[in-house]
């Protein structure tokens, strides 16, 4: 069943929808567009491998059927990507793996509309890993309300935690 809604900005309108076969080529546009995302989360720029993992990277013990691809689009152009899995790691939470968005569509509101859009949808916990050290990630959850729940030290990556 194929996931898709939309979320209304100031005059835009943003669709929110699992992505298919045909939008290979966007994805990789989007991950050469937000290499500085990469470069914080890996210490490299992306690689055409990583659109292929993404479909298939799941935390420890995850479902492979719990895993949620969202990619945030206007007027044809994919603008953000989530990568998410529910149930994980208990039932009725979330784990957000990917909250990435291009260039362009970041600092507009775009990400807050996308995230509480996403929020409302129920979970009772949400945890979302950002890289360690990724400033603009971690005053995003701030602002939504998480906290940092995982010491940053030698991890690469920080888990945040959100209860609702």
């Amino acid at each position: 069943m194929s996931e898709s809604w939309t979320v209304e900005l100031p005059g835009e309108r943003m669709l929110l929808r699992e992505p298919g076969p045909a939008d290979e080529a966007a994805l990789l546009k989007l991950f050469e567009e937000c290499e500085d995302w990469f470069t914080a989360a890996t210490g490299l720029p992306s690689a055409p491998g990583d659109v292929q993992s993404l479909y298939y990277a799941l935390p420890e013990g995850a479902d492979p059927g719990a895993k949620v691809l969202l990619l945030v689009e206007r007027g044809g152009e994919v603008g953000g990507l989530v990568d998410a899995v529910r149930d994980w790691p208990e039932p009725g939470a979330v784990a957000v793996g990917v909250f990435l968005l291009a260039p362009w569509a970041r600092g507009r509101g775009l990400g807050r509309a996308v995230a509480e859009s996403l929020l409302a949808r129920g979970a009772s916990r949400v945890t979302a890993t950002v890289p360690a050290g990724w400033t603009a990630g971690e005053r995003f959850l701030e602002r939504l309300g998480f906290t940092l729940q995982a010491p940053e030290g030698a991890l690469r990556r920080a888990e945040w935690l959100r209860e609702t």
